[in-house]
């Protein structure tokens, strides 16, 4: 806003700010706590500790570990999420959608080691059928069946397949241990072919052909419109 020529700034009330920022620090405390040992590992105390902020002001904030969780999947895998749904709204093709959306997921996990490690942890828990980015996963998948595209007997199991393959490409690209590199190298890995030849296998597993599958992966990808991917 300006007046008289002078800019005119609208301060956030101290209060308020401090209660934004305790929210901050308790959120991000738990996001790396949680990425690096998952959510039933960590302890409200050790969260609380981490964001250096009162235990009694973590309930001033969430009502239990399981509510920051929730908070923690929306900011973290949520929004990106959406960011997706959006990015693919106009592919009409089952496989072509599925995808960009693992070429990305995996692309991020690359750029940012410690959400991809989140990924990691929580894609492997029941908890990813019901939020994040499997819920989506399943969702496409089945619609892609629905279509006619996608052609498999029993989709669950077809579901925990094409997420393990994605987890494990996501695992590779965010190994920071020297020695598990040189190894990986070894046999044949390479980060910068990585989410095209996982989207590859993924679609193979869901009845298309391994040539038909690998074109569609190595389509060029679109950009999706979330500030940490760029």
């Amino acid at each position: 806003m300006r007046q008289a020529g002078i800019a005119v700034e609208e301060r956030e009330p101290r209060g308020a700010r401090r209660k934004r920022e305790t929210r901050e620090k308790l959120l991000e405390a738990a996001f790396r706590l949680m990425a690096e040992r998952g959510m039933d590992a960590v302890a409200i105390n050790e969260i609380t500790e981490a964001a250096d902020v009162g235990f009694g002001s973590f309930y001033n904030h969430f009502e239990s570990k399981e509510a920051i969780y929730a908070a923690v999947m929306d900011a973290v895998f949520e929004e990106f999420g959406d960011a997706l749904d959006r990015l693919v709204k106009n592919i009409e093709d089952p496989a072509e959608l599925i995808s960009v959306c693992v070429r990305h997921t995996i692309l991020r996990a690359r750029r940012e080691p410690l959400w991809g490690r989140f990924l990691v942890r929580e894609g492997l828990s029941a908890r990813v059928l019901a939020r994040g980015l499997g819920v989506r996963l399943l969702r496409d998948i089945r619609n892609g069946i629905a279509k006619g595209r996608f052609k498999i007997p029993d989709p669950l199991m077809s579901f925990i397949a094409a997420g393990a393959s994605v987890i494990g490409a996501v695992a590779v690209q965010v190994e920071s241990d020297g020695d598990q590199q040189a190894l990986l190298r070894q046999l044949g890995v390479d980060p910068e072919s990585t989410p095209s030849r996982a989207a590859t296998v993924l679609l193979h597993g869901l009845g298309l052909t391994f040539e038909e599958a690998r074109l569609i992966a190595e389509k060029p990808l679109p950009v999706v419109d979330h500030p940490a991917s760029a």
